[in-house]
């Protein structure tokens, strides 16, 4: 009882000191306790029941079971969910996660996704989280990998552990907005490898912060199944809506 009193009066302390901002509108969250501003949760658009079975993207129809792309059944990861709509605001959102240094947005961008995809993550039965790596000269960069920290964050919650060192990004890549389908692919050629250590798992949920056509999860899982993982799942925070972005 002393011990959960105490650790109370340290949250109430650092909040005081560290009060939470909303990653939406970047102030104090409003009400106290939230993670999210009650006027700015209403400006997201969570993805609900109507997603494509394989990547999570939100379809048109509630009987439409994939998306265009993964009608054509290109994808060789097994599924894939991501907790928002990829759109102005999220946007916003996370250009200040990466590029204004705000990392405890992840705690935030965490709890939402355990709360609306914590029972899917835990179904896929995975044995760790793998991170999508960044090129080690951004990395130095930016200060962090967004997805790194992101995946910690989700792994406090769930109990599935993350291994940073599985998947190692070897060459600078293009920015992948920039390109089209097939330049998206040429531009992910031989980008990653197994680290040093190799890998001991058969079940992987790699985690990024956005996904769109799929180009760089697909590069990620052939070098994993390549190298004796059985089945790869992703989770990301947002999600595109359709090719173009």
């Amino acid at each position: 009882m002393i011990e959960k009193q105490g650790e109370k009066l340290v949250e109430e302390l650092l909040y005081l000191v560290y009060p939470r901002r909303c990653p939406v509108c970047h102030q104090i969250v409003e009400p106290k306790g939230e993670v999210i501003c009650g006027g700015c949760r209403k400006r997201l658009q969570p993805i609900l029941e109507s997603c494509c079975k394989k990547c999570g993207k939100p379809v048109e129809r509630e009987e439409q079971e994939y998306c265009y792309d993964c009608a054509k059944g290109k994808h060789c990861f097994e599924e894939g969910r991501a907790l928002y709509v990829y759109d102005k605001v999220m946007k916003k959102s996370i250009a200040y996660f990466k590029f204004q240094n705000r990392r405890e947005y992840a705690k935030a961008y965490a709890e939402e996704i355990c709360r609306c995809l914590g029972e899917k993550i835990l179904q896929w039965g995975a044995d760790c989280f793998v991170p999508v790596p960044i090129y080690r000269k951004k990395r130095i960069e930016r200060g962090f990998n967004q997805a790194e920290v992101l995946a910690e964050e989700v792994s406090k919650r769930v109990g599935i552990p993350v291994d940073k060192e599985i998947l190692v990004r070897i060459r600078r890549t293009l920015p992948q907005k920039e390109l089209n389908e097939e330049e998206r692919r040429k531009n992910l050629i031989n980008a990653f490898q197994i680290g040093k250590k190799g890998v001991k798992y058969k079940k992987i949920i790699l985690v990024d912060d956005i996904y769109t056509t799929g180009s760089t999860i697909d590069a990620c899982t052939r070098v994993l199944k390549a190298s004796g993982v059985q089945k790869v799942y992703f989770l990301s925070l947002c999600i595109g809506i359709g090719y173009k972005l």
